[in-house]
């Protein structure tokens, strides 16, 4: 049943639906293991870093509500349940308890590119079937890439 019709036609609305949900899951998992790791991190840079993870997980929610109303307003119903994000969900993550400083500021970089590698997918996947999809994975990819960056200066130089 489709409550909203669609302003595209079928086979771009399925390319489309299928971007902006794995999207929707990746931008609500990052804003959880953002959220993790916030109460978790510890270690010198605590303070600094544990602001920072507060500024993902604003953009991650702020973008996952921007996605799945896209979504929404093109006729297909976004799935943000727990369920749905817990058995989608394949970033990478914190370890449980506690987590020193730097190994959040790895996950962080490794969680981030992960998500812009498959936003990126989703860009050349949604440029035919749906521009306006396009350009919106590509504001989010261009906000997740900041985040990246500042994570990864975090812990430079590297060790080795």
């Amino acid at each position: 049943m489709t409550v909203v019709k669609s302003t595209i036609p079928e086979p771009a609305r399925q390319v489309t639906g299928d971007a902006l949900q794995s999207t929707l899951v990746d931008l609500l998992g990052l804003s959880l293991i953002g959220k993790q790791a916030h109460w978790n991190v510890v270690g010198p840079r605590f303070r600094s870093i544990h602001f920072q993870l507060d500024e993902v997980v604003t953009a991650a929610r702020e973008f996952a509500d921007t996605v799945a109303e896209r979504s929404s307003a093109l006729g297909l119903p976004p799935d943000g349940r727990p369920e749905t994000i817990a058995s989608a969900f394949t970033l990478p993550a914190p370890k449980d308890g506690w987590v020193r400083d730097s190994d959040v500021v790895e996950v962080m970089v490794e969680a981030l590119e992960a998500a812009i590698g498959r936003l990126r997918e989703r860009i050349e996947a949604t440029e035919k079937a749906d521009p306006v999809t396009q350009d919106l994975l590509i504001t989010v990819t261009a906000e997740l890439e900041k985040q990246r960056w500042m994570f990864d200066a975090e812990n430079w130089p590297k060790d080795g």
